[in-house]
């Protein structure tokens, strides 16, 4: 069997985070206190789902698809005032996001994901002065 290709949904939760995907008609899930924690989670729970296929996962074969909050909370080196000015978005807008406080629309979300790609895209393209 070939190596499938694995998309986990990523949610913050009020203890933690959890992770899921459906592959196949297989809900296949796990949850941990903190980011790290979830990730070798994740390695566990697949590896386990996958121990008869002899198929085993790292984390670079698994693409993570958070939602706001857990993306924000992984990446706290994003300042979320300088990303807001960047994208033309209110501060506490954002905030209200990030927080889980309100639910950003579709269009919304797409903008805060366009300017973190951006953001991405210009800091691989920087090279330092050696």
């Amino acid at each position: 069997m070939k190596k499938p290709r694995i998309i986990m949904t990523v949610i913050k939760e009020q203890t933690g985070f959890s992770a899921s995907v459906n592959l196949n008609n297989t809900f296949i899930g796990t949850q941990a206190e903190d980011m790290e924690e979830l990730k070798v989670s994740i390695i566990d729970v697949l590896n386990l789902s996958f121990e008869e296929q002899k198929i085993t996962f790292d984390m670079d074969d698994i693409t993570l698809k958070p939602d706001l909050p857990s993306f924000f909370e992984f990446y706290k080196v994003i300042n979320a005032k300088a990303l807001s000015q960047r994208i033309g978005m209110s501060q506490s807008l954002l905030s209200q996001y990030i927080n889980g406080i309100k639910k950003p629309s579709q269009n919304q979300t797409k903008r805060i994901l366009q300017g973190v790609q951006r953001l991405g895209r210009e800091l691989t393209a920087i090279q330092f002065l050696l």
